[in-house]
């Protein structure tokens, strides 16, 4: 088998799929990908199926190397620069990695998470069923924890497969959507208006379990604690200090904070690329809405696999292209002789 070496990786990256299901009620946290589409596109781009394990990749920058043979890998969400051995190489294409060579990703540029997705997938033991990393439960394979410098991901060979691109659909920039409750009437109509008519920024203290949001306090009307009940991913949870928290992925499976709203599921992944500091509104959708929007997301993973396409991806020469005339003839602003057109009757021969 290669290898897939991380050579240099920031916080907030691990291995990550499409979680864990069908033991929440025992306390199982269902942790997987922040955003699911991202990660069902790399996926498809190299043949793997939509939610296998693949690396999902914080903010910050990482440098990962192939070893004891080539990798292919593609790459998708979060844009950043990224090159291999000095040249530039694009997202949401699949690309190769010789032995030897090494993928070098910047910071993160409009969003949080990227994903590099691997032909064949990672080898690991699952975990309930899934490689997903939650750290603070001890989850997760091959590495239960964050990515490190040294650690070594045990891949396929590389399929020598041409290189492919995939156009993705546009997810758009409006507010993030959200069915209000289960509990909002815990906080009365002023306290829903202001949180729909507010601006919100993501707090730098966020992380996989939650998003604390930075805005207005939101008061409650009886009191912040209620009876713990379940949550789902994108509950909007209210606690003592009116500073409302987004439920991600490794959130817990139950809580004793008034949710005031949910954040829709197809909503999810673009709320979870929003960078922090970032400025967003929320705007609420009826339950019918919610379930056609979920149901239109369902189709565009289904149909992702048919939004690829063979990459025309070809190799720039910067130097060359410098050295080159590609402007044609120059011409004066001022000097009309050098771009007028000449006359009909000038063209035409004695």
């Amino acid at each position: 088998m290669s290898k897939l070496v991380i050579a240099a990786i920031g916080p907030a990256s691990s291995v990550q799929d499409g979680g864990r299901h069908g033991a929440q009620r025992y306390g199982l946290t269902p942790s997987g990908a922040m955003d699911r589409l991202a990660l069902a596109a790399a996926n498809a781009l190299i043949g793997n199926p939509p939610f296998t394990a693949a690396i999902e990749i914080g903010p910050f920058g990482a440098v990962l190397a192939a070893r004891h043979g080539a990798v292919r890998v593609a790459l998708t969400g979060a844009p950043r620069n990224a090159d291999i051995a000095g040249h530039t190489v694009a997202f949401d294409t699949s690309m190769t990695l010789g032995d030897g060579e090494s993928l070098t990703l910047g910071f993160a540029r409009g969003g949080s998470f990227s994903y590099l997705a691997i032909e064949g997938g990672i080898a690991g033991e699952p975990m309930f069923g899934s490689l997903a990393v939650n750290a603070r439960a001890g989850l997760g394979s091959p590495y239960p924890r964050p990515l490190q410098a040294g650690d070594e991901l045990q891949t396929a060979a590389a399929s020598g497969g041409a290189e492919r691109r995939i156009d993705l659909p546009g997810q758009g920039d409006g507010p993030i959507r959200v069915v209000m409750g289960p509990q909002d009437d815990e906080f009365g109509e002023a306290a829903t208006k202001l949180f729909l008519d507010s601006e919100w920024k993501i707090s730098a203290t966020s992380d996989r379990m939650g998003y604390r949001l930075e805005g207005p306090v939101i008061k409650h009307l009886h009191g912040h604690n209620i009876v713990s009940d379940g949550t789902v991913n994108g509950s909007v949870q209210v606690p003592g200090n009116g500073a409302p928290i987004v439920l991600m992925p490794d959130r817990g499976t139950s809580g004793g904070y008034p949710k005031i709203a949910t954040v829709i599921t197809s909503d999810l992944g673009r709320f979870a690329q929003i960078s922090a500091g970032r400025n967003f509104r929320f705007k609420a959708v009826s339950m019918a809405a919610a379930q056609a929007e979920l149901r239109e997301f369902a189709r565009q993973l289904r149909a992702l696999p048919d939004r690829v396409k063979p990459s025309d991806a070809f190799d720039l020469n910067i130097e060359a292209l410098r050295d080159a005339n590609v402007a044609g003839a120059a011409v004066s602003a001022v000097d009309a002789g050098t771009w007028q057109m000449p006359s009909a009757d000038a063209l035409t021969p004695d």
